[in-house]
């Protein structure tokens, strides 16, 4: 008689996966898999198997392990963290490889050399809400822990987990930047009254300390501090803590959550500036106050020459670097917020996240969230930008089941955005695209663009505006350095593919013909389901007389959009700029 009764055993699981393994693969798919290959065989691996774990499999970009006591895996999880931090140090931040580890202990179901099972599921969902590079423990195996090992943990609430029931507690144990556990933080002395934090995302710039050990130098790295704060002030969707009540933790050894506390901010920036030998190392790190978890860190290194031009170097690349990454943090914690408890901001987070997938149910969904964070907040004036923005790419991508009610729609809110707030350099931004592709008045479309990176040098957003307003004017040159700056003011961002689709075009009209390609090939690895990037593709492979290349790019163009002719998604639009790309359509053999 066979025994059919499954094998069940109590385990500490451990789950990893990459951050962010889509957006790596999309810029270097071959070298992300060779990396990624050797963290696993030579880092993952032999640490799981030196702490009596076993590698249950690899999950594509992770690893699940099985471990018969849950201090063993913490401790393997951190060495694991430390060993990754230490091979990221001399990696550029766009290449690096980054784990998220959940670890849960549960009953596991055995079957033929795998594990499954709730104990399974709540591991992999506490790994999707660790920070990079860092860990997160549910409660179970918090418990088991107490007493045994003397890393700090971070309470993090009850958490709602896809696809399991109950909110489950969870803990997320506090990493620094070298990967390894940080020291458990002692109450503060003397104790003030907590600011409560405002209702948009809220930074202090802390004082860089002085690592030269020459006190003249106080004024480099000073300035350089206040540098970054006025960059991130342009920020309207940013509060950011003036210099003066920043500067009052000069000197001092501080606890960042009470840093938070007493000035009412979610996230703090620390750094440190050591010059010698004719150069200057500046160190940054983004720490979220009311949890101590890191977001990002990263290392600038300069040769010290003309020391403002400096300072605005670094700037840039800080600002650059930390801007998006803190955008992405909130759309992260937005989504995960009870819809009850959703706020006009959350509800605009949400909707950008659903704008930046371009798809026609991505563009649907964020007009309906626009709208409902415009009736809790109907002064909310980026917002209404946003819908308007919507809009008009549902006409410009063929999705408009009613291509005249969103022109007049987009044209709507566009101006009543303005007319609730024109100084604001995101609104004009989205403004200045509008009015290019539905209305057509140049100069007034060039003026907004060039207001907007006027108030803001640093906004993704306000220069790739002012690329695609200067590439419909037949300005090609300088929409392409405006593409530029916009990729190099957020070199990570979601919609780097318009930046390179609008370069790929504007190639196109000044016969560079190989450099569209190169910036379309771009455009698809970022995103493989947008279909401007294949027929910039074909129009510029037909130039080039490619004829074989210029026929896969358009069958893969009506292979994501079926309904695409040249005159549906061409005809309406000021043409002046696009004629060659309209020829290249028609000799790629792409339908009239």
């Amino acid at each position: 008689m066979t025994d059919n009764r499954v094998e069940r055993r109590l385990a500490a699981i451990l789950a990893a996966d990459v951050a962010g393994y889509s957006r790596l693969t999309g810029l270097d798919e071959e070298g992300t898999h060779a990396r990624l290959r050797e963290r696993l065989r030579g880092l993952a691996d032999p640490k799981i198997s030196e702490h009596r774990g076993k590698v249950v499999k690899h999950t594509g970009d992770g690893v699940l392990a099985e471990f018969g006591s849950v201090v063993d895996a913490v401790r393997c999880a951190i060495e694991v963290q430390r060993g990754m931090a230490e091979q990221n140090a001399t990696m550029p931040q766009v290449k690096r490889i980054e784990f998220r580890i959940g670890i849960h202990v549960g009953d596991i179901i055995v079957d033929d050399n795998d594990i499954f099972g709730d104990g399974v599921n709540i591991a992999a969902r506490l790994e999707g809400i660790a920070e990079p590079g860092g860990v997160c423990i549910s409660d179970d195996a918090q418990r088991q822990l107490r007493g045994k090992v003397d890393f700090a943990f971070e309470d993090m609430g009850p958490q709602n987990l896809k696809n399991i029931v109950e909110p489950m507690r969870a803990w997320r144990l506090r990493m620094n930047a070298s990967g390894s556990p940080a020291a458990p933080i002692e109450p503060p002395v003397e104790s003030t009254q907590a600011l409560a934090l405002p209702d948009k995302p809220s930074i202090a710039v802390l004082p860089f300390q002085n690592m030269s050990g020459d006190p003249e130098q106080e004024y480099f790295a000073d300035g350089m501090v206040e540098e970054i704060t006025t960059a991130l002030s342009r920020f309207k969707w940013l509060f950011v803590i003036a210099r003066n009540s920043s500067f009052t933790f000069k000197g001092k050894a501080v606890d960042v959550k009470e840093v938070g506390r007493r000035l009412g901010v979610r996230y703090v920036l620390e750094g440190s500036v050591r010059k010698a030998s004719g150069k200057v190392r500046i160190t940054g790190q983004l720490v979220d106050a009311v949890t101590g978890a890191h977001i990002w860190a990263d290392r600038f290194e300069r040769d010290m020459a003309d020391v403002f031009a400096l300072q605005d170097e670094v700037t840039v690349a800080v600002v650059s670097a930390i801007q998006p990454k803190l955008f992405q943090t909130e759309i992260a914690m937005a989504t995960r917020r009870r819809p009850e408890n959703l706020t006009a901001y959350d509800l605009f987070l949400r909707a950008m996240q659903q704008f930046y997938l371009s798809t026609r149910e991505g563009l649907a969904e964020a007009i309906r969230l626009a709208h409902r964070a415009l009736q809790l907040d109907p002064q909310f004036g980026f917002v209404t930008a946003l819908a308007g923005v919507c809009h008009m790419q549902r006409v410009l991508y063929g999705y408009a089941v009613d291509p005249q009610f969103d022109r007049k729609e987009a044209v709507r809110l566009m101006r009543l955005a303005l007319s609730i707030d024109d100084s604001d350099p995101d609104t004009l931004a989205f403004a200045a695209i509008i009015s290019a592709y539905m209305v057509g008045d140049c100069e007034r479309e060039i003026e907004m663009a060039n207001r907007a990176v006027a108030l803001n040098p640093n906004s993704f957003l306000a220069w790739s505006s002012r690329g695609h307003v200067f590439r419909i004017a037949g300005l090609p040159e300088e929409a392409i350095r405006s593409f530029e700056r916009a990729i190099r003011a957020s070199p990570v961002d979601p919609r780097l593919h318009l930046m390179f689709v609008g370069m790929g075009m504007a190639f196109i009209e000044l016969r560079r013909f190989d450099e569209a390609i190169v910036a379309g090939k771009k455009a698809q690895r970022q995103n493989p389901s947008f279909p401007p990037a294949s027929f910039c593709l074909a129009s510029a492979f037909a130039h080039l007389g490619r004829d074989g290349e210029a026929r896969e790019a358009a069958a893969r163009l009506l292979e994501t959009d079926p309904a695409f002719t040249i005159s549906a998604r061409m005809g309406r639009r000021r043409q002046s700029h696009l004629k060659l790309l309209i020829e290249g359509l028609r000799k790629a053999g792409l339908p009239e």
